[in-house]
């Protein structure tokens, strides 16, 4: 089995790296310090990885697992009052657009003799019919939207790549950089450790077939609601 994995440096992309390799897969890891090295704000620094990896192809999964929830100048609004609008292009450029142009360039990447998958890392958050709470409405939004392609995208490629698998995942509340200020309070159990949710992440590929291509799963397999 041949991988790639966008956003190798996180967490969870390291974990998911490390839990490929484990299973006997050559995994390409990449990030902004990779070589090649890829940047998710910047559409030529994607064309490039892809085109500098195409010769090594083809692979069997491409899983982009870069993402963004607070950072310099960035947090979760607790209301609509504090909306910005400089905030929210670059929330949904990370998380939106960033994969959405990586399965532009890397799809061809993919084998077509055979079952594949390309995968992203989303978030029950993203789900509009789940969303009781408001708030982070950044990034819901750029979640929901994220989902809304990976849907687009599975609709094309069933018609020319008929096992190609393609779907969203929602990995739990890992113990990360992304989810460690909002920590408090968690149930006991609640908190997944990076190498955990990987685990669950790659068994839920594992199970999946073309029919579940679209969808968008919890790191248990169980679908969550658009």
């Amino acid at each position: 089995m041949k991988a790639i994995v966008i956003g190798a440096s996180g967490g969870i992309g390291a974990a998911l790296c490390d839990g490929l390799e484990s299973r006997g897969a050559a995994v390409i890891r990449l990030s902004r310090s990779s070589a090649p090295p890829i940047d998710l704000e910047s559409d030529p620094s994607i064309e490039q990885a892809a085109a500098t990896l195409a010769s090594q192809g083809p692979f069997d999964l491409i899983f982009v697992a870069s993402g963004i929830l607070h950072g310099a100048g960035v947090a979760p609004e607790k209301t609509y009052r504090q909306l910005d609008g400089a905030t929210l292009e670059q929330v949904l450029r990370i998380n939106t657009i960033g994969p959405a142009l990586v399965a532009r360039h890397f799809l061809p990447l993919l084998r077509t003799d055979g079952r594949a998958i390309f995968a992203a890392l989303s978030a029950r958050v993203g789900s509009i019919g789940d969303n009781r709470l408001g708030g982070w409405l950044s990034y819901r939004a750029s979640k929901a939207a994220l989902n809304q392609i990976i849907k687009t995208l599975a609709i094309e490629l069933a018609r020319i790549r008929p096992e190609t698998i393609c779907v969203a995942l929602h990995p739990g509340t890992v113990d990360s950089a992304l989810s460690a200020p909002f920590q408090r309070g968690l149930a006991d159990g609640q908190l997944l450790t990076p190498a955990v949710s990987a685990t669950h992440l790659l068994d839920t590929l594992d199970r999946l077939d073309p029919t579940d291509s679209g969808g968008c799963f919890d790191y248990r397999g169980e679908r969550i609601i658009p």
